[in-house]
C-alpha cells in the first residue's frame, strides 16, 4: 500500500469527454492540472467500454470546434479500420504527452478534504498499483457525470424532475420526483459476406414475436440504429443500480439479437454482434447547483446570455423513466433551437468556494439537461470551463470574478464557436494588405448555405498579406475547411462491409508551404505536407513585410477552401 502526495492547480474528476477537454485546455493555457479517471481508458460514454457516438447540436454549421473537432479529425487520419482501441489511445495520446497535465488512469475519487466551504485536497484509490494518490489543488472540476463531489463536500445539487411550477416548465410533471433518464449497454455489430448464426446463452431474455417486444421500438438493421433504447433503471436508484442494471440489460441485449436473427426476417442474415457493452452508460443523476440554473425557457428562447461561454443545439431529449419497459414512444424530442447559449455562471458552485463543473452535471434544470447532457455539448463547456480556470489562476482572480469577456475571446481564437459573441480579429491582421480580405474578417464558419465567409482558390495559388513596413510576427493561425456540414460523426455504431464515411475531409488543405519576405530576402518558414487539422499554429518570431501562404493539395476536393488566415 502506497500513500502519495501531488499539488497542482487544478485537480479534474472524471475523463469523459468534459473533463478531459477541461484539463487539456487547461494544460494548454499554462497551468498544472492533475486529471483523475476511475477507468483505465478516457472518453465516458464515447470510450470503448461503452461506445456511444458523439451527438451535439443539430444545426447544420453548428458543429462543435476546438479540441472536440480536433479528437475527431486526429481520429479520422489515425483510425481507418474505425477500431475503438485506437480512438482510445487517441484520448490517451494528448492527455499523456500534454507537459502540464498528470493523468491518474484507474484512480476512484473517494474522500474529500474540507477547510469551511473550500476543498483542500481530493484522495482517489489506484487499483492497479494500490496506491492512495492524494491531490492538493486550487480548484476542483468534477466532471464526473455522477457529481460524485457533492457528497464529499456538500455542495448543493439536484436530482429528478422538477414540477412544472418550480421554474415555470411546460414538460416536466406536475409534481417533482426523483425520476431520472435511465443507462443502457450498447451492442455493436458487424456485417460479413456469408450468413451468420446465433447461438443466444440459456439466460437470455426471449422474445418469440415482436408483440414480445415493446411498442414503439423499431429493430431492423436500418442506418444508424444502434439500440439507444436499450434502456432500464430511471425508474429506481440510478446512481447505485449500476451493476443490477447491467445483469438486467445484458440479459435484454441478448434477448433483442435472439429476437432479430432467430424469430422472422430482420434482414439480418449477414450480420454478428461485434461486441456487447458490460458497463451500462449513464444518462442522468446529480447535477450541481450554481450561481444561476438554467431551465428549458432560457433554450427555447436561445440562451441569450451576457456572460455565454458555450452552446448547445440538441433537442430536449426526454427518455421515459421506465426506459425499454414503457409501452409508447421511448423518449420526446421537445424542440430546442441551434444554436442555444450555456452561460458560465452554470459551471461553478453556489456555495463551495473552489468548485467547478462540466458535462451532463452542470446547473441545469431537468429539462435543459435532457439537451446539454450531449456529449459534444460537455466537450465544449469542459474546454470553456478549462481555460476559464487557467485565466483565473493566471489573472489571480477567483473564478467567478474573471473577465468573462477575455475568457470569450480566448475561446474564440482557440477555434470555439460562442453564438452572439464577434471575435476581435488582432490589429496587425486588419492592417495587412491583402488579395484575400475574406480571410480577416474574424469569421471562421458559414451561418448560411453558401460561401461568402470562406475563400476559395487554386492549388498552387498565392494569398498574400503585405505590411506597409515591416512588423515583427510571432504566430500566424490558419483555420481551414473541415466541413463542418459533414453528416457522420466520430465512430460508427455498426460496421458495415464497405463504409465510406469516417475519413479525413476531402475539403482540408493537406499541403501547403508558408513564405516570408525578410530583409534576408525570401524564405520559406513552413512546408507542411500531411496537415490533417481544421486549425494550425505557426510560431516564427520574425519581421516580415510580406507573409505568402500557398496552399497545394487537399485532402480529394479540387478547390482549396479557407476560412481564416491571422498574424499577431
Amino acid at each position: 500500500m502506497r500513500y502519495l502526495n501531488h499539488e497542482v492547480d487544478l485537480c479534474v474528476v472524471g475523463g469523459g469527454l468534459a473533463g478531459f477537454c477541461t484539463a487539456v485546455a487547461a494544460a494548454r493555457h499554462g497551468i498544472k492540472v492533475a486529471l483523475m479517471q476511475d477507468r483505465p481508458v478516457l472518453g465516458g460514454n464515447a470510450s470503448s467500454e461503452i461506445r456511444m457516438w458523439i451527438c451535439g447540436a443539430n444545426g447544420k454549421y453548428d458543429r462543435e470546434t476546438g479540441i472536440c473537432e480536433g479528437l475527431f479529425l486526429e481520429n479520422y487520419y489515425r483510425n481507418p479500420n474505425l477500431s475503438y482501441s485506437i480512438w482510445d489511445s487517441v484520448l490517451y495520446g494528448i492527455a499523456v504527452n500534454e507537459p502540464n497535465l498528470k493523468l491518474f488512469l484507474n484512480c476512484t475519487c473517494q474522500k474529500a478534504e474540507m477547510d469551511d466551504n473550500k476543498i483542500v485536497s481530493v484522495t482517489g484509490w489506484q487499483l492497479t498499483n494500490e496506491t492512495y494518490n492524494t491531490i492538493k489543488a486550487k480548484y476542483f472540476a468534477d466532471c464526473s457525470g455522477d457529481s460524485i463531489l457533492a457528497p464529499l463536500t456538500g455542495a448543493q445539487f439536484m436530482m429528478g424532475r422538477e414540477g412544472k411550477s418550480e421554474f415555470n416548465e411546460s414538460i416536466e410533471p406536475d409534481i417533482a420526483d426523483t425520476k431520472t433518464m435511465g443507462q443502457s449497454c450498447m451492442m455493436q455489430l458487424r456485417e460479413y459476406p456469408e450468413k451468420q448464426e446465433f447461438i443466444p446463452p440459456v439466460w437470455a431474455n426471449k422474445y418469440p414475436t415482436d408483440a414480445d417486444l415493446p411498442s414503439e421500438r423499431g429493430h431492423f438493421l436500418d442506418k444508424g440504429q444502434n439500440f439507444w433504447w436499450l434502456e432500464v433503471g430511471g425508474d429506481r436508484d440510478t446512481l447505485h443500480g449500476a451493476e443490477e442494471f447491467r445483469d438486467e440489460l445484458l440479459k435484454i441485449v441478448f434477448g433483442l439479437w435472439d429476437h432479430i436473427k432467430n424469430y422472422g426476417d430482420h434482414g439480418a442474415d449477414n450480420w454478428a454482434i461485434d461486441w456487447v457493452g458490460f458497463l451500462p452508460g449513464k444518462r442522468e443523476s446529480r447535477r450541481y447547483v450554481g450561481d444561476y440554473i438554467m431551465c428549458q425557457n432560457d433554450v427555447e428562447t436561445g440562451g441569450k446570455f451576457d456572460d455565454t461561454v458555450a452552446y448547445g443545439g440538441w433537442t430536449m431529449d426526454d427518455h421515459k423513466p421506465l426506459g425499454i419497459y414503457y409501452q409508447g414512444e421511448p423518449t420526446t424530442f421537445h424542440p430546442a433551437p441551434s444554436p442555444y447559449g450555456i452561460p458560465f455562471r452554470c459551471l461553478y458552485s453556489k456555495n463551495i468556494e473552489n468548485l467547478c463543473f462540466a458535462g451532463r452535471n452542470i446547473s441545469v434544470t431537468h429539462a435543459a439537461m435532457s439537451s446539454t447532457r450531449v456529449m459534444a455539448t460537455c466537450a465544449v463547456l469542459g474546454q470553456a470551463l478549462g481555460t476559464a480556470v487557467a485565466q483565473a489562476v493566471n489573472d489571480g482572480v477567483e473564478l467567478r470574478n474573471i473577465d468573462v469577456n477575455k475568457l470569450q475571446q480566448t475561446l474564440l481564437y482557440d477555434d470555439c464557436f460562442i453564438p452572439g459573441v464577434e471575435r476581435k480579429v488582432p490589429t496587425l491582421t486588419l492592417e495587412a494588405e491583402t488579395n484575400a480580405p475574406v480571410l480577416t474578417n474574424g469569421k471562421d464558419r458559414a451561418r448560411e448555405d453558401n460561401c461568402k465567409d470562406k475563400y476559395i482558390c487554386k492549388k498552387g495559388d498565392e494569398i498574400y498579406f503585405k505590411f506597409k513596413i515591416p512588423h515583427n510576427i510571432t504566430e500566424i493561425k490558419i483555420i481551414f475547411d473541415s466541413c463542418l456540414e459533414r453528416e457522420y460523426d466520430n465512430m460508427p455504431c455498426r460496421y458495415s462491409l464497405k463504409e465510406e464515411n469516417y475519413k479525413v475531409p476531402k475539403t482540408l488543405v493537406k499541403s501547403y508551404k508558408i513564405y516570408a519576405d525578410t530583409e534576408d530576402g525570401k524564405i520559406l518558414i513552413a512546408n507542411t505536407e500531411c496537415n490533417y487539422q481544421r486549425m494550425v499554429k505557426h510560431i516564427v518570431n520574425l519581421k516580415t513585410e510580406k507573409i505568402t501562404i500557398v496552399p497545394l493539395e487537399t485532402w480529394g476536393d479540387e478547390n482549396i477552401k479557407i476560412y481564416l488566415v491571422e498574424m499577431e
